[in-house]
């Protein structure tokens, strides 16, 4: 399986301010539903149709539909949670019916006879993908729908426990479409993409990936943003115009809806909980053998006779950020017992590790690098911080993901009992 991987230069045409007056638009779904969409129009051959990320802000929304059209890309901003009276949440993404992203493309291309680009972030995919597999079943062949422009994707099921492998959702396999993804690194969903990408493959998409470096999920958006997410905030519009225009290079390819049954949004269980529980994985830990900050080899398997805990985590990631005293505490209060933590370190650099110690958080326990993701892979990590504790057999004992306070009660009483195991 080979990633299409596009990285421009950071070249950008000045241009004369445009001033923008976005209209109305009511579209009637097959459903029977009316849709308002925000038109920003603009006198260019493309058309984005803009289902924000579920948990974005409309004043961003708005900016940013409006930044895009003044480059030259039609945006019809729209809010699918207002319409189908639906909380602003991940899960009511999933109760989006597929008709109305169809009505849209339809009502789209009649008003305006421009080539169709769907673009969403996070959870908006699932819907958009839909909708597109919708309108492709009742145009098949049609050229209309140009393709589907993804900001950091969020196609699982759920994250899954510790140790388990992460499900699709079934729309991704079933997806036959053009598909510009651009991925912020700094995210645990930026490991998963190689399976994102096969899944999306498998039904003929054509998938083409921008790696955006030193940005978080949500970057352009986000209220604790530093300086490299404004910077590359501000340079977004030009990013999804130059994606549409790839995407509208691509040779003409006659798409249909894949034969297949059409399969039901596969629900999560609802919100985690975040405690500290029995693994429900395979007990034996993979290998973690990496370099720690002197440039030495730390080996889990020398560790037998330990009580271990294993968190992976980076310095970007706030809630890793602030378990960490808990866990210099707890190193503390265990000191002179069988107990360590190692704490793997999400492929960042010597030097920004170097820096994060010094300056925000002071750590008394090894911290090791997994430069490549590698160990991240093996270990099934599909959020940040994810931790195992592992007992002096070698055995994973209990795991969870998410920030927790690691000397609370309850968990000094399991570290005591671990340890005290013979």
């Amino acid at each position: 399986m080979m990633i299409k991987s596009v990285v421009y230069l950071s070249t950008f045409l000045l241009f004369m301010p445009v001033i923008v007056r976005a209209e109305s638009v009511a579209v009637t779904s097959t459903d029977g539903n009316e849709i308002t969409a925000e038109r920003f129009p603009s006198p260019g051959d493309s058309l984005f149709i803009f289902l924000p990320h579920e948990s974005s802000p409309s004043a961003v929304d708005n900016k940013l539909a409006e930044q895009v059209s003044r480059l030259g890309v039609e945006t019809w901003l729209v809010d699918l949670f207002n319409a189908n009276f639906l909380p602003v949440a991940a899960s009511s993404m999933e109760k989006i019916p597929a008709e109305q992203i169809s009505a849209l493309i339809d009502s789209a291309f009649e008003k305006t006879q421009k080539k169709i680009y769907l673009l969403s972030s996070g959870r908006g995919a699932v819907p958009v993908l839909r909708g597109a597999r919708h309108w492709q079943q009742q145009n098949p062949g049609s050229q209309k729908l140009a393709g589907v422009i993804l900001l950091s994707p969020k196609l699982f099921v759920e994250t899954p426990d510790p140790g388990l492998e992460g499900e699709l959702m079934p729309i991704a396999s079933i997806t036959n479409l053009p598909i510009y993804i651009l991925q912020s690194a700094l995210s645990p969903w930026f490991w998963k993409l190689p399976k994102v990408v096969a899944a999306l493959e498998k039904s003929g998409s054509d998938v083409f990936i921008q790696r955006l470096d030193k940005v978080r999920d949500r970057f352009y958006f986000r209220p604790d943003a530093v300086a490299d997410e404004h910077a590359l905030a501000n340079k977004l519009p030009q990013l999804l115009k130059q994606a549409s225009g790839l995407l509208q290079q691509l040779p003409t390819k006659t798409r249909r809806a894949v034969t297949a049954n059409e399969l039901i949004l596969k629900p999560g269980n609802g919100k985690k909980d975040l405690r500290l529980q029995t693994f429900k994985g395979s007990p034996t830990p993979p290998p973690l053998v990496l370099k720690n900050l002197s440039n030495a080899a730390v080996d889990l398997k020398q560790m037998r006779g330990q009580v271990v805990l294993v968190n992976f985590w980076a310095s970007w990631c706030p809630p890793c950020v602030h378990e960490m005293p808990s866990m210099a505490r707890l190193t503390n209060r265990f000191s002179g017992k069988p107990f360590t933590i190692l704490a793997v370190n999400m492929a960042e650099d010597i030097q920004t590790i170097q820096h994060f110690i010094k300056t925000r958080i002071k750590v008394n326990f090894p911290i090791i690098m997994d430069k490549d993701g590698r160990a991240l892979r093996n270990w099934k990590v599909f959020a940040f911080p994810t931790s195992y504790l592992i007992d002096k057999k070698g055995t994973i004992r209990y795991a969870v993901f998410g920030s927790i306070d690691w000397d609370t009660p309850e968990i000094v009483s399991t570290l005591n009992t671990l340890i005290n195991e013979q």
